[in-house]
Parts: structure tokens; C-alpha cells; sequence
């Protein structure tokens, strides 16, 4: 090997010198020895990369090195490859484009193992902003979609978020549609890990809507979009229940919109849920734990004018000082319309709205405390009750609205039969 070196060494030609060095390391390639690969390297840099060798030669062997790596085994591949990234450091503004094939290639080694952060790191360290070479903004949007799609394989929003924004500036501006459709399925999920729900499910859900079957080189199968809104279904469940997740909920599917959900219902759900989107959270209950709870608060919004803490605890299925907590909690965010009456002691019903007005003989709506000459004395459905909570809807602005319209109607009309009485014309009867 070091009389070879020496003989290389010797020519003068350059085109005669790299020929020359191409036959050695196409042995050393196939000899598939690290020893004999990392003395090439190690000669490589201290005679062929140095000043005195003109930088195209350096260049064009090095290049030559870079693609030939892939013939050796995988992990001869991956030690050389690691070797000749750290020899070639000092100098690596002038070997951008080995360092980028080397690189590639690692990132393709890891990759095929499912070492998928180690791949990301691989790519990661590609000088994207080199001013040395002209490198188009489709590569720099691949690059980084790739990293953050590598790194979302092992569930790392935080490094995959990184590389997204980069893209972000680039996104905008491209044409590329299947690297858009990638960057916004990365962004979907991103969303998801950190525990945006909602802003995931709008996402997976716009993802889902795609009607295109063939976008560049990729097929669009319907088990990709049916995943899609899938997902977009999972997170709008998990998200904090308010307003706009049952706009959302409404709009991926009206038959659970207002419905409670039972725990057998739950716990099947719970199954189909990645690791993350059952974390713990501070207050001892899961994500899913909180959002089922929510949701179920706001449903009974719908179905009760009022209720004790002590029965909405039990249709919750937790203490009645957390529903209380928690209710607190969604009418302070605007969440849920509602008051907490925490001094009433009095006997009084709950109050399903379908049988508002037979339950108003009994129990007035304000729930106001009865004389003791008022007391109801069935024991089926009243209890003493330490707090209440009282929803709020739409309903008597929605009947004060209709009244003013019915108003202004009668009003037209009185106006028109005064008209005519008097003879006048009316416009649009002429």
C-alpha cells in the first residue's frame, strides 16, 4: 500500500495521478478492509487534499471516494464514512459537495435500519446557506422537509418544528407539489406531538379533502386519506372542548355532537391513540381523560338548564369538586356559557330542556330558595344540593330576536293597510 501511495505520489500528469489513485481505491473498496481504508484516506489528506495538489484534482477524487462508499459493508460504510467527515473538517468549505454525497448516503444507512434520528442528524449538518455553491430553494425545501419527517418518526417535535419553519419561508413560493403535500403533513403532526389539537385536526382534516389521485411522481390512495381523517377525528376529540371543536366535530361527523360518551365507548377509543396523545397531565388525567370530560360537560349543557356538582360528578364519573373545577375553568375560558350559584341550600330538580315547562310549576328557572312553606317533598327526584351549576344558551336572544322580527312585520303590514284605506299606491302592486 505505501509503495503504491509512493508511486501515485510520483506523477506529475495529474490526469495520469488520479487515474492512479482511482485503481488503488477501487481495491481498497474491494478488499472492504477499514485499516487499508483509513490509511487511504489518512494519505488522501496529507498529500492529495493539500495545498500543493490543485483544488479540482482534491475534488474529483474525493467525489470518486464519495460514491464509491457504497460498495463497501454497512458498517465498514458507516466507520469509514464517520473517519473521512472528521479528517476532511478542517477543509470542509472547499468540499461541500463529497461532504453532501457522504452524508446522503449515511443518512440513506440509517434510514434503512430505522435509525431515523440518526439519519436526521446526518442531513442536519448539510450546509444548506453555503454562499460557496448555487443551491436552489426546491433542494433546500426538500432537505428540510426530509429532516423533520425523519425526526417526526421518532415522535422529536421539537427538532422536526426547526426544520418546518425553515421550510416555511421556502413553501410559499413553491410549485412542488408533492413536497407542499409532505411539508403540510409534517406540520399536521408536529401540531399533534405538541398537543394542539385543534390546529392539528383542521390540518389532517384539509389533508383529507385532497382531490387529486396523482400529484408528481406519488399516487394519492384512498387508505392515506381515509388515515387523514382519521386523524383529524382523534385530535378534534382530544382538543379542549368550546365552540370551535363542536364547529369542527360538526363538521367531521354530526352524530356525536352533543352526545355524551359513555366509558365503554371510551375505552375503545383509547386503543386506537398514539403514546402522546395519552400523556399524563399535571392535574393526574390523561389528555384523552380531560378532553372526554369536557366534552361531556358541554353535552350536558345542551340537555340540563341546571344541575348539582354532585350529580354532574357522578355523570362525569369524577369528585364533584373537580366538575366543579373544571366547569369553573370553561366558563372563565368562554368555553361554556353558564354561573356557579355556590350558597344555594334548597330542594330543587334538575331540568331536562325537553321538559322545561312542566318543570317550571315545580322549580323556578332562577332557582331561587323556596320558605319553608315551599318545600318540595318527593323524594324521587330532588335532593339538598351545596352548589349549582346553571348553563346559558342562545335560546331566549334567538326568541327576542324572532319577536322583533315578527314586529317589524305586523308594522310593514299595519303600514301598507293604512295605505290603502287611504287610496295610496303601493310600490310593487302597480
Amino acid at each position: 500500500m505505501e509503495s503504491a501511495f509512493a508511486s501515485a505520489s510520483a506523477i506529475t500528469d495529474q490526469r495520469q495521478k488520479i487515474e492512479q489513485y482511482k485503481h488503488i481505491l477501487s481495491s481498497v473498496i474491494s478488499s472492504n478492509d477499514i485499516v487499508q481504508a483509513k490509511k487511504f484516506i489518512d494519505h488522501n489528506r496529507h498529500v492529495v487534499l493539500s495545498d500543493d495538489v490543485p483544488l479540482v484534482v482534491s475534488r474529483q477524487l474525493l467525489q470518486t471516494f464519495a460514491h464509491e462508499l457504497g460498495r463497501l459493508e454497512p458498517e465498514t460504510q458507516k466507520d469509514i464514512a464517520h473517519y473521512t467527515l472528521a479528517q476532511i473538517q478542517p477543509r470542509v468549505v472547499s468540499f461541500e459537495e463529497q461532504v453532501l454525497i457522504i452524508r446522503e448516503k449515511l443518512a440513506e444507512l440509517y434510514e434503512s435500519e430505522q435509525q431515523w434520528s440518526k439519519a436526521a442528524q446526518m442531513l442536519s449538518g448539510i450546509d444548506l446557506d453555503s454562499g460557496m455553491r448555487v443551491i436552489d430553494d426546491t433542494f433546500r425545501l426538500s432537505k428540510c422537509v426530509q429532516i423533520a419527517r425523519l425526526y417526526l418518526e421518532d415522535d422529536d417535535a421539537v427538532n422536526a418544528e426547526a426544520f418546518i419553519n425553515k421550510a416555511s419561508f421556502l413553501v410559499s413560493n413553491s410549485q412542488h407539489e408533492v413536497l407542499n403535500l409532505q411539508y403540510k403533513v409534517c406540520y399536521a403532526r408536529i401540531l399533534d406531538l405538541k398537543r394542539k389539537f385543534l390546529e392539528a385536526a383542521l390540518r389532517y382534516y384539509d389533508i383529507s379533502q385532497i382531490e387529486k389521485r396523482q400529484i408528481g411522481d406519488e399516487t394519492i390512495d384512498e387508505e392515506a386519506l381515509e388515515q387523514a381523517l382519521s386523524a383529524a377525528v382523534t385530535c378534534t376529540i382530544l382538543a379542549a372542548a368550546g365552540p370551535q371543536r363542536s364547529r369542527v366535530l360538526a363538521t367531521l361527523y354530526k352524530v356525536y355532537l352533543e352526545r355524551i360518551l359513555r366509558k365503554p365507548e371510551i375505552d375503545a377509543f383509547s386503543e386506537e391513540l398514539k403514546a402522546h396523545q395519552k400523556a399524563l397531565l399535571p392535574d393526574n388525567f390523561t389528555v384523552l381523560d380531560r378532553a372526554m370530560i369536557e366534552h361531556n360537560l358541554l353535552s350536558a349543557s345542551k340537555l340540563y338548564t341546571n344541575i348539582s356538582f354532585d350529580e354532574l360528578g357522578t355523570l362525569l364519573g369524577i369528585p364533584p369538586h373537580k366538575a366543579e373545577k373544571i366547569a369553573s375553568r370553561m366558563i372563565y375560558e368562554d368555553r361554556m356559557r353558564g354561573s356557579i350559584d355556590q350558597r344555594l341550600q334548597a330542594y330543587m330538580d334538575m331540568l331536562p330542556k325537553k321538559t322545561l315547562p312542566l318543570a317550571l310549576q315545580v322549580v323556578p328557572l332562577e332557582c331561587e330558595p323556596r320558605q319553608p312553606s315551599e318545600t318540595i317533598h318527593s323524594q324521587d327526584h330532588a335532593q339538598q344540593v351545596e352548589a349549582v351549576i346553571h348553563f346559558e344558551d342562545d335560546t331566549e336572544e334567538l326568541q327576542q330576536w324572532d319577536q322583533q322580527i315578527v314586529g317589524l312585520c305586523q308594522a310593514l303590514n299595519d303600514v301598507l293597510d293604512s295605505m290603502a284605506k287611504k287610496g295610496l299606491s303601493i310600490p310593487g302592486n302597480e
